[in-house]
């Protein structure tokens, strides 16, 4: 599914005005479950839940927008669909921030259900946009690199976003007491990162993974067998998910890390082996998707 947005159609939700309600705090996992029973749609509005000391979810049913809040302003990760941002700009003043306290914001990846609602966001918090280099201009243009398997055609996915510091593989990014790295993952989009720090609760502190979609999902007529050296760069991604100090995995779709069923305390919220049986599930895809693609071929020729 794509989403194409026009300049009134942004425009229109820029000005719908959305009210800031008195900050009640996170949701409990019941009412979030609730809000969204029989719902995964990139923009179906959730309440926002509290995955671990100063890391919120503030995103929808389908997709995990992060908030990390610090000493001087938060961070957010991701920004769903243009048609989500109402929602999550009221989960932010929910937790009693304004939008305004939002002073970075990054991404996983540069495809719509993502990347999608950044520009709107940026526009209501005055935010910072960081991105790696191999993001920078599918986010500025919304349109998915050549590279890119999802790619069809050259019209845009989502509005461009204006992208204002460049990040590196294995920089930090810091603001205040937060410290976010970032690690080149490209594979299921060239731009794909993934991002890792540390929260802490009293003396505890975990090693947090955001860590980027791993599927190997594509058009129609890509075949992922034809571009060995894409998959050579998605595989040393895999392996370096797998290889990441890990004690709690995020991802930006829930379903992907089962986020909702460990908050519900139906498994364990945190697993010494969560980045490296998430990496394994990915290249067991990835070999799946291979292997269907040469048997495909096999039986045209």
């Amino acid at each position: 599914m794509k989403l194409r947005w026009t300049g009134w159609a942004l425009a229109a939700i820029l000005a719908s005005p959305v009210a800031a309600a008195p900050p009640t705090g996170p949701a409990s996992i019941a009412e979030h479950q609730a809000a969204c029973r029989g719902k995964e749609g990139w923009s179906d509005p959730a309440p926002p839940v509290r995955i671990v000391a100063n890391v919120y979810d503030v995103g929808t049913c389908g997709i995990v927008v992060l908030l990390v809040v610090g000493d001087r302003g938060a961070i957010l990760i991701d920004g769903a669909t243009a048609e989500a941002v109402p929602s999550i700009v009221a989960n932010v003043e929910r937790l009693g921030l304004r939008a305004a306290d939002v002073k970075l914001i990054l991404s996983s990846h540069e495809h719509a259900d993502h990347a999608g609602g950044l520009a709107l966001l940026q526009r209501r918090t005055g935010a910072t946009m960081v991105a790696t280099a191999a993001a920078q201009r599918a986010l500025e243009t919304g349109v998915p690199d050549a590279t890119d398997p999802q790619r069809d055609g050259d019209r845009p996915s989502f509005a461009g976003v204006r992208v204002g510091r460049i990040v590196r593989d294995g920089e930090a990014v810091t603001l205040g007491g937060l410290r976010l790295t970032a690690h080149a993952t490209p594979g299921h989009a060239p731009g794909g990162t993934s991002w890792t720090w540390r929260s802490c609760e009293g003396a505890r502190c975990r090693r947090m993974v955001f860590a980027d979609s791993v599927s190997a999902v594509s058009t129609d007529a890509y075949r992922f067998a034809d571009h060995p050296r894409y998959v050579a760069a998605s595989r040393e991604s895999l392996a370096r998910i797998a290889a990441l100090p890990c004690d709690l995995l995020v991802t930006p779709h829930p379903a992907a890390s089962r986020l909702y069923d460990r908050l519900a305390g139906r498994l364990p919220l945190s697993s010494p082996t969560a980045c490296r049986d998430y990496a394994a599930r990915g290249a067991a895809q990835l070999d799946a998707r291979i292997a269907r693609e040469e048997e495909r071929y096999s039986h045209a020729r």
